[in-house]
């Protein structure tokens, strides 16, 4: 799996949302909404998600495994890092 295309959207507001994300997988399969989070200790991003009926937050779509959900973060943050 390789990410062809990230784009970052900022969020130019107080709080920990620091930027939403678009990425591209392999020129053919897009996922929005991804999030750049400032935590406690540091920037993570976190998946697409939802709230269920039962008021619990959902992710739509995920990585299956660690070294992907690494991999995932490692490019984005970069990417973000470069524009700030």
């Amino acid at each position: 799996m390789e990410i062809t295309e990230i784009k970052i959207f900022p969020v130019n507001e107080e709080g920990p949302l620091k930027a939403y994300v678009t990425i591209v997988l392999d020129r053919c399969f897009a996922i929005h909404d991804l999030k750049v989070i400032q935590g406690d200790k540091r920037l993570f991003v976190a998946m697409p998600n939802k709230k269920d009926k039962n008021g619990i937050w959902r992710d739509l779509v995920h990585p299956v495994n660690q070294e992907t959900r690494e991999k995932i973060e490692k490019e984005i943050l970069t990417r973000y890092y470069a524009i700030n």
